[in-house]
């Protein structure tokens, strides 16, 4: 019999799945071996991305050529990796952008909105949001619109997670 004044001794059980002696230690979560199990799915550091001026941004857009969209681009996707450890990264956007620019207008709306999620909250933007960005090219203001909603999602979700700017 234990002595009710001294704390359990926290053992795992022999199904190595749930605790014995009641409840688990702090910090500790029994597996309920009925309930289907996720994938593993890599932790970022946490870090914070920066917030970007969305006029700003696009002023550097238009001055450089185009060349910052690349560069915002590779930022962005790289800062979001880093922040959840999931996600394409610089790099293969960098390529992505390079070599088939329009899937970047549905794949950084769709990793905003993964970001969103993984806080249980409902994404402002999404997949879909790439069509503003192709086809939406075609009436010349789509890109824009695409930017200033995709932008603002990001700048917004960095500020909730206490990104300053």
């Amino acid at each position: 019999m234990t002595d009710p004044n001294q704390p359990p001794q926290w053992q795992p059980s022999d199904q190595g799945n749930s605790w014995q002696g009641g409840q688990p230690p702090m910090g500790a979560y029994p597996v309920d071996p009925n309930m289907p199990q996720t994938p593993y799915r890599p932790m970022g550091t946490g870090e914070l991305g920066k917030v970007r001026g969305t006029g700003v941004s696009i002023l550097l857009f238009i001055v450089t050529l185009g060349i910052y969209g690349l560069v915002y681009w590779y930022l962005v996707h790289e800062e979001m990796k880093r922040h959840s450890g999931d996600g394409v990264g610089g790099g293969i956007a960098l390529l992505l952008a390079f070599f088939v620019s329009p899937v970047m207008g549905f794949l950084t709306p769709n990793e905003i909105a993964e970001l969103y999620k993984r806080q249980g909250q409902q994404p402002p933007v999404t997949a879909l949001t790439g069509l503003w960005y192709f086809p939406g090219a075609i009436i010349i203001v789509g890109p824009i619109v695409w930017f200033v909603k995709v932008n603002g999602a990001l700048n917004d979700y960095w500020r909730a997670m206490g990104a300053q700017g």
